[in-house]
C-alpha cells in the first residue's frame, strides 16, 4: 500500500487543488509503479510558513523580504 505525504506551506491550497494533488499523485503512482489506486494513500499536510524553514530563513521571512524587493 503506498503512502505519499505531501507537504506544502498553509499559502490557501483550495479544495481543488488538494483533490487534484491528491489524483495526481495517485495516477502517478499507477501509471509508473502499477499501484492500485484503490490502496494508495495520500496525505498534504498544511505547515505554517513560519515554521519551514529554507536557507537559514522561515518561508514568512524569505516571503516579507521578495516582497519589500519587489516593492522598490
Amino acid at each position: 500500500m503506498p503512502y505519499v505525504n505531501i507537504k506544502i506551506t498553509k499559502t490557501g491550497a483550495t479544495p481543488a487543488q488538494n483533490a487534484e494533488l491528491i489524483k495526481g499523485a495517485t495516477e502517478l503512482l499507477q501509471r509508473v509503479l502499477n499501484k492500485n489506486p484503490a490502496t494508495t494513500v495520500v496525505i498534504i499536510e498544511e505547515v505554517e510558513a513560519d515554521n519551514w524553514g529554507l536557507g537559514g530563513e522561515s518561508i514568512t521571512a524569505r516571503n516579507a523580504s521578495q516582497t519589500r524587493s519587489s516593492d522598490a
